[in-house]
């Protein structure tokens, strides 16, 4: 009697998108190159600045807290550029014939990457590289160097051709 073999579950792959010109290279690089059948574009927003701003200058006060108002426009602002985001980056997905998923999360972006990577058990993490020097890695930080050390999967750094 023949063994039965079961196809490989299709892989999970997940780019990581922003504004950035690298961050819709790398999603156009992997659709090209790697032809995801199961993709989720995943962008984080941060949290508001607005949660907590300074007083008027020289006031005795201190720092206080946004009104409840501002804060819910500046949110609800965020969230709008957000799904323009996710909608530009699903429909670039359709012109390749891959329907993706998509997920939008606010927090630290670096954290929020590689958690998300995880709880959606992802096989294959792909992000953009800005391609900063050292001296800005240092003072800005390095998403993409925080999830090649810290996520639990494989991660695909794409950096454009210069």
């Amino acid at each position: 009697m023949a063994a039965q073999t079961t196809p490989p579950p299709e892989q999970k792959m997940m780019v990581a998108i922003d504004e950035s010109e690298c961050s819709n290279y790398a999603l156009e690089w992997a659709l090209r190159n790697l032809a995801p059948r199961r993709l989720v574009l995943f962008t984080v927003q941060p949290f508001s600045p607005l949660n907590y701003v300074p007083a008027a200058a020289g006031s005795p006060l201190g720092p206080s807290v946004a009104s409840p108002e501002l804060i819910r426009s500046v949110n609800e602002h965020q969230r709008q550029l957000a799904q323009a985001l996710v909608d530009k980056a699903k429909a670039i997905c359709a012109e390749h014939g891959v329907d993706a998923e998509t997920i939008i999360e606010v927090g630290d972006p670096k954290e929020t990457i590689c958690e998300a990577a995880e709880k959606l058990n992802v096989d294959l993490l792909v992000l953009g590289s800005h391609s900063r020097g050292p001296i800005q890695r240092f003072f800005l930080g390095s998403v993409s160097n925080y999830c090649t050390h810290n996520a639990k999967c494989p991660v695909l750094v794409v950096k454009k051709k210069e």
